[in-house]
């Protein structure tokens, strides 16, 4: 599994960049190797948002950027946002025992 953390800094209107990541949600969320994601706002910075998403492995993470339709999800993200994607490999995790 690889874990993508993308932070948004959102330049235009916060519900418009809302809907379009909504939109983009709903176009991963329909792609081979996409396990989960969340979209986390801070609590105290207005426009500041962490994409937090999941994927079976990083062929299918690329593959879906490839796919000819996210080319518009990514325009629409780009011309309200700046953001800064990585990608992470899982080290450590702990849960209640």
């Amino acid at each position: 599994m690889i874990t993508l953390i993308n932070r948004f800094e959102v330049t235009g209107p916060v519900e418009e960049f809302e809907r379009a990541f909504e939109r983009t949600s709903a176009f991963f969320a329909a792609q081979p190797g996409f396990v989960r994601h969340r979209l986390l706002r801070h609590l105290d910075r207005p426009g500041r948002y962490v994409n937090v998403a999941d994927w079976a492995d990083e062929p299918s993470f690329r593959q879906a950027l490839l796919q000819p339709e996210f080319a518009a999800h990514r325009a629409a993200l780009r011309a309200l946002s700046d953001s800064d994607p990585e990608l992470f490999t899982p080290l450590l995790e702990r849960v209640p025992s």
